[in-house]
């Protein structure tokens, strides 16, 4: 509703002609939004068949909490350079909108939560309509536009072509119980990220009921204080207008004291019951009664439900209003399952409509049953105001830039004395940048502020630090300094606060600029390897959006010793092979460490791409061990091996038994086959790589996969099939697998317990990974 005004000019009153005219076709739009969302969900429950008989669901109520917020959204503030995340049960609405700006046909409609078809949450890789971010996951959704926004300046000011444009994320206000929220919302970065726009679906429900006590007042004060502009909507336009008459503010205060259950149980009151109930007790109730006696049955239930988040006229002036030089969050009050015959019921969540119910539905909002996805009669307000929104936002199209070429060796000797791989990291990506310049220009490193105590301090001295601005580096003339902080804008290191979760998430969009603006990087984010499991699931969600890039955990597992049992981490090399669209590696040596990083950046930035996970560690080791060859054509093949996922590090005349290392207990290995040939046992010490890779070549052999399996022979040919013992530092079912390879008897040695201070020698001992370990797990094998 348009409020009253008095224009005093012809073109004073043109305009408050013109903007009826929209909000009439806006409220239009929206009530067909609400249909086209409870009609998806209706078809996939009630319409399509069904032979297992098990419910489908799709969030009918969710969905109509948001149609108002998403249509003046879309249709009136909404541009082209704009990408927007929708909360995961609002998907249906997206696809409603899209289908009524002609990006989705009709036929689609009919496929929601089918193998192929429209995705249960939104998804940018797998939905056939546009979707800028993919959401699902709670709270990662609504914070993967703030990394966006990074990415797209990092991009825009190195390389140009991204442009500029809001990222805004509609999210459900029980995400703000998300600990992902607020770690982004504290992040240094994210206060100069004008250009955020958070929308707060605040129904005041959870899933399985009204929310006592959500406490907005509390996180609007938590954002403003973190830097944000607040927009609170609370009230749609009919009800200030109803604060505005006699008793106006004794029915405000009332509603305002009132807790969200038993505003939630007067939506559920026939009018009669509502007269009754609304006014309460005590000195306001007269007033209150009062006020709603001068109202109609139809009006009083109207103002009860007239809050800011349904309101088209306030939801668009709110977007109007946003302040760019900050972030903004708009809280708009709304009802879960509004215009539905469930709103406000405290188990609305999963409810679906009856079939009467969805007949009334239609009957109410002027559609037709028979043709459910009709869009609007061409020639009306609505059809032209869809018309001239999909022309608004058609975007120009991206062609896509080839990936810089990653040489595959950079052609250094191998490495002698001792060294660690996490050393070679930082000493690759300093490589990179004198032997292959156009790939280390497309590198960006990301790190959770401990870039100094993962070797990345060279590369960052060499590179400087991404800023949007230059910002003076006060210790430049200070002789002491070793790390220099130089912030600029052409910088190719961006630090975050100590949040993974961040870190994941920013990685996941400096992998993703290839599909949204052409411009393909290579990031690389690295983190302490135990922390790796809280960075697990943003950058889970980036890959399953598009997103590639490089994980880099390090120093790792329980080699860690002296650091205890909470640094060390367990898990993790099982993780790598377990996670989809990334490979994972765990090298020994340093020549092996650049291998893998070098085939993993190679990867990035293309359609058939995919991420990597480096799991490194702080262990000297002696880099002659490696045993690399001279000869180029040996070489050649020793490389080709390591990136497929291992190779023989030595080979015994007659071996009677092999032993399978990883990463930092090759040393192990070696000193174990040299005492089992002083026993006269013959080991043969296979160095793996990446038992992810291993793996998917055993599934590629057995017709399960596609891929190679060309490495499973040379490196375990059956001619020295022999029983197998392994060891890793990490849970031992890393390695296990290996044994069916050949179907070979299998020792599986590594850490299934929480971790202890101490020596390496002392820590290994504790967990059986040391050398005394692996030669009597041999000799029991061998017999």
């Amino acid at each position: 509703m348009v409020p009253d005004a008095e224009p005093r000019t012809a073109k004073g009153a043109d305009r408050v002609a013109a903007r009826q005219q929209e909000i009439a076709a806006l409220e239009a739009v929206e009530q067909r939004l609400l249909w086209l969302s409870a009609s998806m969900v209706d078809h996939a429950n009630r319409v399509r068949p069904n032979p297992s008989g098990m419910k489908v669901g799709g969030h009918q109520a969710s969905s109509a909490s948001m149609t108002s917020i998403m249509t003046a959204l879309w249709f009136h503030a909404l541009r082209p350079q704009d990408r927007v995340s929708v909360k995961p049960h609002a998907s249906p609405v997206l696809h409603a909108v899209n289908h009524l700006l002609g990006e989705l046909d009709e036929s689609y409609l009919t496929t929601l939560r089918t193998f192929g078809g429209l995705q249960s949450y939104p998804s940018r890789s797998k939905d056939p309509d546009p979707v800028d971010y993919s959401t699902g996951s709670v709270g990662i959704g609504a914070t993967a536009p703030l990394w966006g926004a990074l990415a797209r300046r990092f991009v825009e000011a190195r390389f140009g072509g991204a442009g500029t444009g809001r990222q805004y994320s509609l999210l459900g206000d029980a995400e703000l119980d998300e600990g992902a929220i607020w770690e982004a919302v504290q992040d240094p970065m994210v206060p100069r990220l004008g250009e955020a726009v958070w929308v707060v679906d605040l129904n005041r429900q959870s899933l399985d009921r009204v929310v006592p006590g959500i406490a907005a007042e509390r996180l609007q004060g938590m954002f403003a204080a973190a830097g944000w502009q607040v927009i609170t909507l609370k009230y749609g336009y009919l009800l200030e207008k109803l604060f505005t008459r006699p008793g106006g503010d004794s029915l405000r205060a009332r509603i305002d004291a009132m807790g969200n259950p038993e505003y939630q149980r007067l939506l559920r009151c026939a009018p009669e019951r509502l007269r009754e109930r609304l006014p309460g007790t005590g000195s306001t109730a007269a007033p209150i009664a009062g006020l709603i006696a001068t109202l109609d049955d139809a009006e009083l239930t109207s103002a009860l439900r007239n809050l800011g988040g349904h309101d088209i006229h306030a939801l668009t002036d709110a977007f109007d209003s946003v302040d760019d030089t900050r972030p903004t969050v708009i809280f708009a009050y709304t009802i879960k399952g509004r215009g539905l015959p469930v709103e406000g019921h405290p188990q609305n969540h999963s409810s679906l409509l009856t079939g009467d119910q969805m007949t009334a539905l239609a009957e109410r909002l002027g559609t037709d049953p028979v043709r459910p996805w009709a869009r609007f009669p061409e020639g009306s307000p609505e059809a032209s105001l869809c018309t001239r929104t999909a022309e608004r936002l058609r975007r120009p199209a991206h062609p896509l830039t080839s990936p810089p070429a990653v040489p595959a060796d950079l052609g250094r000797p191998a490495p002698r004395g001792t060294g660690t791989t996490q050393q070679a990291l930082g000493r690759v990506l300093l490589d990179l940048t004198r032997r292959a310049p156009e790939a280390a220009e497309a590198i960006v490193t990301v790190s959770p502020d401990v870039s100094s105590s993962t070797n990345l301090g060279g590369w960052l001295n060499k590179v400087g630090v991404w800023s949007p601005v230059d910002v003076p580096d006060w210790f430049a003339d200070d002789s002491e300094t070793i790390l220099h902080w130089r912030e600029r804008p052409t910088g190719q290191h961006m630090e975050l606060g100590i949040a993974e979760t961040n870190l994941a998430g920013l990685l996941g969009e400096l992998g993703a600029t290839w599909s949204r603006w052409g411009r393909p990087l290579l990031p690389i984010g690295v983190v302490y390897d135990p922390f790796v499991n809280r960075a697990l699931e943003p950058w889970s969600f980036g890959m399953y959006a598009g997103g590639q890039s490089i994980l880099v955990g390090t120093p790792s597992g329980v080699t860690l010793a002296p650091e205890g049992g909470a640094h060390q981490s367990v898990t993790t090399p099982s993780l790598g092979i377990e996670q989809p669209g990334c490979v994972a590696y765990e090298p020994a040596f340093a020549i092996d460490t650049e291998w893998c990083l070098l085939s993993a950046l190679g990867n990035l930035g293309r359609p058939d791409g995919s991420s990597a996970y480096l799991r490194l560690s702080t262990r000297p080791v002696d880099q002659s061990a490696a045993a690399v060859p001279t000869d180029p054509a040996a070489r050649e093949r020793r490389r080709r091996q390591a990136v497929a996922g291992a190779y023989r590090l030595r080979q015994h005349e007659r071996p009677v038994v092999t032993i399978a290392a990883m990463g930092a207990l090759v040393p192990e290995a070696l000193a174990a086959a040299d005492r089992l040939a002083a026993l006269g046992h013959g080991a043969d010490v296979v160095c793996v790589a990446s038992a992810d890779l291993l793996f998917r070549a055993l599934l590629a052999r057995r017709g399960q996969s596609d891929g190679p399996a060309w490495i499973l022979d040379q490196v375990f040919p059956a001619e020295r099939a022999t029983p197998l013992v392994t060891v890793v530092d990490g849970h031992p079912h890393t390695l296990a697998f290996l044994g069916t390879i050949r179907n070979t008897p299998v020792t599986t040695l590594g850490v299934t317990r929480f971790g202890q201070s101490g020596s390496i020698e002392d820590v290994y001992r504790h967990h059986g990974i040391d050398t005394d370990s692996v030669v009597t797990a041999a000799l029991d094998l061998v017999g």
